[in-house]
C-alpha cells in the first residue's frame, strides 16, 4: 500500500512564499501521476497543480498559474509544490494525491487512489 506524506505548511503573510513536499513510502511511485490539492473550510476540496511521472507536463488551476510551481525528484521518491506571492485566499489545507493510472481527468480528485493526510497552509493579512 502506498502511502504518501506531505511537510512544509505553516503561516506566511501574504506576498510571501512557501514550499511544500509530498514524499512516497516507496519508489513504485516514480511511475505515477502525482498531484496538490486544496480544501478550504466551508469548501470542496480543489484542484491546485499535477505533474506527469517525469515532471514533463504539468498542469494548474487558474487561480494559482503563474505564481506555484510543482516539481519532481523522482529520485527521492518526492514532489514539490512552491508557492509564491501567497494570498489569503490560499490558505487551506494541502493534500498530495498520486495514482498509477487516473480514472479521469487529472483535475479529479477522485481519480486519484492515494492521498496524504494534509498540510496547513495558512496566508495572513
Amino acid at each position: 500500500q502506498v502511502q504518501v506524506v506531505e511537510s512544509g505548511g505553516g503561516l506566511v503573510q501574504a506576498g510571501g512564499s512557501l514550499g511544500l513536499s509530498c514524499t512516497a513510502s516507496d519508489s513504485t511511485t516514480v511511475s505515477f501521476v502525482m498531484a496538490w490539492f486544496r480544501q478550504a473550510p466551508g469548501k470542496d476540496r480543489e484542484f491546485v497543480a499535477a505533474t506527469s511521472w517525469n515532471g514533463g507536463s504539468t498542469y494548474y488551476a487558474d487561480s494559482v498559474k503563474g505564481r506555484f510551481t510543482i516539481s519532481r525528484d523522482n529520485a527521492k521518491n518526492t514532489m514539490y509544490l512552491q508557492m509564491n506571492t501567497l494570498k489569503q485566499e490560499d490558505t487551506a489545507v494541502y493534500y498530495c494525491a498520486a495514482s498509477e493510472y487516473l480514472r479521469g481527468s487529472y483535475y479529479l480528485s477522485s481519480s486519484y487512489d492515494y492521498w496524504g493526510q494534509g498540510t496547513q497552509v495558512t496566508v495572513s493579512s
